[in-house]
């Protein structure tokens, strides 16, 4: 790498992309995911608190114009969520062996890479955006490795009222303005190259994951590390992208954001604030992550880390072992991805030159 590829590239970590109305996105998953833990924490029903954070997710997906193309992507994305949640649940009730902690991480890599194929075909299919399975992965992994999780019902009405909630808001903007509600933009049918190309990114992110997972539970029984799934969804993160550069980008400014939000989580388990604090935190941190995730992902990634660990630590508190171990899998997990990135580039170049395609044809 020359010089100018490094001054390029620290000229990304501070670079902000053309914004695209992020502020009203980031406040509608802000309250969407604010709104319902103030509830539970009000009710007592911290239990809950994880069941509505991933259906929560449910608001990211709403950057398309128009109210009914919105709520069309976020009603699939929800129904998705739901059954993500609805399987995770039931695996760590009737399969996952919370007894036998090396078994249990295998099996949570095992079934979580089969989450992240498919789920990735299926938004691929659907025409989520955004694309890929990485919320999916992290969801269904989270609950999954929960010992005793809510009982079964109650998980899935919290994360079905947080859905609807997330719905709900997402179509809000058309309050009064009921003609554009029903404007829908004609989307046209899948070509074949396409169709291809979402089952073939499906096997990336299923051989990308189970990698990654798989060398958490060797590389992190080594070093005292857990959390095995962060680092497979690590390891998708470079997977969206254009370009090899920018999904090699994306990979390193995952790392580099972990390493600086780490200093936020620092700041948290400093102060030590009390919970309606942490879920008000939650909030704000969602709010900036979808401000800046499609502008510069490294600056996201320094609110997506809080967001990530408070997120899911409500009931067992911060740590500095939650710190250790975010940052170990991060590491494993990109560096898995931004090889898987390198390969997937050789091979569609060695494919093209034994279908003789040049890269003129291919454009």
């Amino acid at each position: 790498m020359n010089l100018q590829n490094l001054k390029e590239s620290a000229r990304s970590l501070v670079t902000l992309g053309p914004a695209r109305k992020d502020h009203w996105i980031g406040l509608r998953t802000a309250v969407g995911v604010f709104a319902p833990l103030i509830f539970l924490l009000l009710v007592d029903r911290l239990d809950l608190m994880v069941f509505v954070v991933f259906g929560a997710f449910t608001g990211v997906y709403g950057r398309v114009d128009g109210y009914w193309n919105r709520l069309r992507m976020q009603t699939r994305s929800g129904l998705l969520f739901f059954i993500v949640i609805g399987l995770a649940l039931l695996a760590s009730t009737y399969w996952i062996d919370h007894d036998n902690p090396e078994l249990k991480a295998w099996q949570i890599v095992g079934a979580t890479t089969l989450v992240a194929g498919i789920c990735s075909v299926v938004t691929g299919f659907l025409r989520l955006r955004p694309g890929g399975s990485l919320f999916h992965i992290f969801a269904f992994a989270a609950i999954a490795s929960i010992a005793k999780p809510a009982p079964f019902g109650e998980a899935m009405f919290a994360a079905a009222a947080t859905i609807l909630l997330a719905l709900f808001i997402g179509a809000s903007g058309a309050l009064g303005q009921w003609s554009s509600l029903w404007k829908r933009t004609p989307v046209p049918p899948l070509s074949d190259n396409v169709r291809k190309a979402i089952w073939w990114e499906g096997l990336f992110y299923v051989l990308t994951a189970g990698v990654a997972g798989a060398l958490a539970n060797i590389v992190g029984s080594q070093v005292e590390a857990g959390h095995n799934y962060w680092a497979m969804v690590a390891a998708v993160v470079p997977l969206a992208g254009h370009t090899t550069a920018l999904r090699v980008r994306r990979g390193v400014h995952r790392v580099l954001g972990t390493l600086v939000g780490m200093l936020l989580i620092a700041v948290l388990i400093l102060i030590n604030p009390a919970m309606w604090i942490l879920v008000a935190f939650i909030g704000l941190f969602q709010f900036l992550a979808e401000m800046l995730v499609m502008r510069n992902y490294f600056l996201a990634q320094v609110f997506i880390t809080p967001l990530a660990l408070v997120g899911t630590t409500l009931i067992t508190g911060l740590s500095t072992a939650v710190m250790y171990d975010r940052v170990v899998e991060t590491i494993i997990g990109s560096a898995v991805g931004i090889l898987g990135v390198l390969f997937g580039s050789w091979f569609g170049n060695q494919m093209r030159r034994r279908l003789g395609i040049t890269e003129k044809d291919g454009k």
